[in-house]
Protein backbone atom coordinates (compact mmCIF):
# COMPACT_ATOMS: atom_id res chain seq x y z
CA UNK A 1 0.00 0.00 0.00
CA UNK A 2 1.37 3.20 -1.04
CA UNK A 3 2.14 5.95 1.84
CA UNK A 4 0.53 9.10 1.87
CA UNK A 5 3.59 10.38 1.09
CA UNK A 6 4.03 8.61 -2.50
CA UNK A 7 0.40 9.17 -2.95
CA UNK A 8 0.93 13.06 -2.70
CA UNK A 9 3.78 12.59 -4.90
CA UNK A 10 2.64 10.72 -7.27
CA UNK A 11 -0.71 13.34 -7.70
CA UNK A 12 1.66 16.35 -7.62
CA UNK A 13 3.52 14.67 -10.65
CA UNK A 14 0.28 14.26 -12.10
CA UNK A 15 -1.19 17.58 -11.80
CA UNK A 16 2.06 19.17 -12.99
CA UNK A 17 2.55 17.06 -16.31
CA UNK A 18 -1.53 17.86 -17.04
CA UNK A 19 -0.98 21.19 -16.42
CA UNK A 20 2.62 21.54 -18.49
CA UNK A 21 0.61 19.51 -21.16
CA UNK A 22 -2.65 21.82 -21.34
CA UNK A 23 -0.07 25.02 -21.61
CA UNK A 24 2.05 23.52 -24.43
CA UNK A 25 -1.60 22.93 -26.25
CA UNK A 26 -2.11 26.08 -25.84
CA UNK A 27 1.04 28.25 -26.45
CA UNK A 28 1.28 25.89 -29.85
CA UNK A 29 -2.31 27.39 -31.08
CA UNK A 30 -2.15 30.88 -30.00
CA UNK A 31 -1.05 33.47 -33.01
CA UNK A 32 0.33 36.76 -31.73
CA UNK A 33 -1.02 40.17 -32.39
CA UNK A 34 0.88 43.42 -34.41
CA UNK A 35 0.37 44.60 -30.85
CA UNK A 36 1.51 42.17 -28.72
CA UNK A 37 4.49 41.82 -30.66
CA UNK A 38 5.59 45.43 -30.48
CA UNK A 39 4.63 45.39 -26.57
CA UNK A 40 6.17 42.24 -25.47
CA UNK A 41 8.28 42.29 -22.46
CA UNK A 42 10.33 39.01 -23.71
CA UNK A 43 12.04 38.56 -20.76
CA UNK A 44 8.32 37.77 -18.91
CA UNK A 45 7.47 35.56 -22.21
CA UNK A 46 10.77 33.40 -21.77
CA UNK A 47 10.50 33.26 -17.53
CA UNK A 48 6.58 32.09 -17.94
CA UNK A 49 7.77 29.34 -20.58
CA UNK A 50 10.61 28.50 -18.38
CA UNK A 51 8.74 27.99 -15.00
CA UNK A 52 6.06 26.01 -16.98
CA UNK A 53 8.50 23.78 -18.01
CA UNK A 54 8.47 24.06 -21.82
CA UNK A 55 11.61 24.13 -24.34
CA UNK A 56 12.14 27.64 -25.22
CA UNK A 57 9.56 29.19 -27.62
CA UNK A 58 11.31 31.74 -29.01
CA UNK A 59 11.13 30.14 -32.73
CA UNK A 60 7.49 30.62 -32.30
CA UNK A 61 7.62 33.92 -31.44
CA UNK A 62 10.25 34.90 -33.56
CA UNK A 63 8.45 33.21 -36.67
CA UNK A 64 5.09 35.41 -35.53
CA UNK A 65 6.33 38.37 -35.09
CA UNK A 66 8.57 38.19 -38.13
CA UNK A 67 5.71 37.98 -40.19
CA UNK A 68 4.56 41.21 -38.70
CA UNK A 69 7.58 43.15 -39.47
CA UNK A 70 8.38 43.09 -35.53
CA UNK A 71 11.68 41.00 -34.22
CA UNK A 72 11.27 39.53 -30.54
CA UNK A 73 14.54 39.70 -28.67
CA UNK A 74 15.82 36.36 -27.85
CA UNK A 75 18.41 37.41 -25.82
CA UNK A 76 16.13 38.75 -23.38
CA UNK A 77 13.71 35.91 -23.76
CA UNK A 78 16.41 33.19 -23.09
CA UNK A 79 17.63 35.26 -20.05
CA UNK A 80 13.95 34.99 -18.73
CA UNK A 81 13.55 31.05 -20.02
CA UNK A 82 16.97 29.95 -18.17
CA UNK A 83 15.69 31.86 -14.99
CA UNK A 84 11.94 30.40 -15.44
CA UNK A 85 13.60 26.86 -16.03
CA UNK A 86 15.83 26.95 -13.10
CA UNK A 87 12.86 27.70 -10.57
CA UNK A 88 10.62 25.21 -12.08
CA UNK A 89 13.83 22.80 -11.94
CA UNK A 90 13.99 23.61 -8.07
CA UNK A 91 10.08 23.20 -7.68
CA UNK A 92 10.33 19.85 -9.00
CA UNK A 93 13.65 18.77 -7.35
CA UNK A 94 12.33 19.99 -4.17
CA UNK A 95 9.25 18.30 -3.69
CA UNK A 96 8.66 15.48 -1.30
CA UNK A 97 8.76 12.63 -3.91
CA UNK A 98 12.19 11.80 -4.01
CA UNK A 99 15.53 12.08 -0.90
CA UNK A 100 17.90 14.60 -2.52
Amino acid sequence: MATTSNRHARRSRWISAAWVAATALVAGCVSMTEPECRSANWYDYGWRDGLSGLRPMIDVYTYQCRALKVEASETDYMKGWNEGKWEYDSRVHRSDCCPT
